[in-house]
């Protein structure tokens, strides 16, 4: 017997009803009040996947958090479920109606899919892994469309199936891992099976070197509230394609080819490009939008003389550049009365934190600031302003 098991008992479940919300502090005394009429390794069982549901929300949001199941590893690796929806979505705006999730963890990818009305077969090769994931799909109500199925990918037919969606493990033993041919199965594999179905994606880290990237994929990188979560490789839709897709929204900004943007000296704003449209070199594309250049031809900065809405950067209004000094970033911060600080750094090696305790160790007043440590053609340089437009950014987003 799995420990998922006794916690699918009316007795388990009555206990998970028992220690939901349980603060942590709490746990001690909570778990030394149900064991007087309850199992011990039942009550631990129950308060550690209270424990991993809190955690789970941020993911999949309470709602579907309190009902589902997790492991720890789970938590950690499964997909956010703003992202799966949008890969789902996609996946029936191509007529997709079968899936074959390979890796498929605790299933969050498998539930995304499901409700979008696209039938799953969800593989996973670790038995208690597969059945998390059965139990998640009969949680949410959707194991008329889920199938779960124990078993090693690499030995699964794919045949019947519209399409198939592979997310391969990218943490070992030691933490993380950078080289896609240590993935479980290997990036190489992912890729045979993709290019073997009508259509496929393959979810792979963000940070996979662009050269990597078979000729006969398209390339997305996601982010969802300006952080950048995935990337994915699409196949059977246009093949060398690159787009940065932003959640919520979606908003995509697709890749022209377009040469790098030219350097200018730094105009009256900045704009700060989302990291899925750096990750997916598409600055220049951004910098178009804006009529705008870079400040350093190495630097992700954007810059322009006007303000313009755009859902791919933040623009901040540049008030002030002076070359890297800390004594004189600390008397301008001190004259303009700065008592809150944000700190933001591309291309200098001196840490935010670190900036922040020499220049403010304690507020100079009521106003606020952010302070870029970045290189102006070539040069160590400061840039201070505040954000700019956003309200006027946010309504004219498309």
């Amino acid at each position: 017997m799995t420990l998922l098991a006794p916690l699918l008992t009316p007795e388990g479940r009555a206990l998970l009803e028992a220690v939901r919300g349980t603060a942590p502090a709490d746990e001690l005394a909570v778990a030394t009040r149900l064991r007087r009429e309850h199992p011990a390794e039942l009550v631990s069982a129950a308060i550690g996947q209270a424990r991993l549901r809190q955690r789970a929300a941020v993911k999949f949001g309470a709602a579907d958090a309190e009902r589902m199941f997790f492991t720890p590893n789970g938590v950690e690796q499964s997909t956010r479920a703003s992202v799966a929806g949008h890969r789902a979505e996609r996946m029936k705006a191509l007529g997709v109606t079968s899936v074959a999730d390979l890796c498929c963890g605790i299933g969050g990818d498998a539930i995304a899919l499901a409700r979008a009305g696209i039938r799953v077969l969800a593989v996973d090769r670790d038995p208690a892994t597969a059945e998390v994931a059965r139990a998640n799909a009969e949680a949410l109500g959707l194991d008329a469309l889920i199938e779960v199925r124990e078993a090693d990918v690499t030995e699964v037919d794919t045949g019947g199936y519209d399409a198939v969606f592979v997310d391969p493990a990218r943490r070992g033993g030691r933490g993380r891992i950078f080289d896609p041919e240590a993935y479980s199965p290997p990036l190489s594999w992912a890729v045979g099976a993709a290019l073997a179905a009508p259509r496929a994606a393959l979810k792979i880290a963000p940070g996979v070197p662009h050269e990597a990237i078979p000729a006969e994929a398209e390339a997305e990188w996601i982010s969802d509230g300006g952080d950048v979560k995935e990337a994915v490789l699409w196949f059977g839709t246009e093949p060398g394609a690159v787009r940065a897709t932003l959640l919520p929204g979606p908003r995509t900004l697709l890749g022209r080819g377009l040469p790098d943007p030219h350097v200018r000296s730094v105009g009256r704003y900045l704009y700060e490009p989302d990291g899925a449209v750096i990750r997916a070199h598409l600055v220049a594309e951004a910098a178009a939008e804006l009529d705008g250049g870079l400040i350093d031809g190495t630097i992700a900065y954007v810059t322009a003389d006007t303000l313009r809405p755009t859902p791919y950067a933040t623009a901040y209004e540049i008030t002030d550049r002076l070359p890297f000094n800390v004594k004189r970033l600390k008397a301008l911060l001190r004259e303009r009365g700065v008592g809150i600080l944000t700190v933001k750094k591309r291309g200098s090696a001196v840490e935010p934190e670190e900036l922040r305790r020499k220049v403010l160790p304690k507020g100079h007043g009521p106003h606020s600031a952010t302070v870029f440590l970045t290189r102006v053609a070539g040069a160590p340089t400061i840039l201070v302003g505040s954000p700019a437009g956003q309200a006027v950014t946010a309504a004219g987003a498309p």
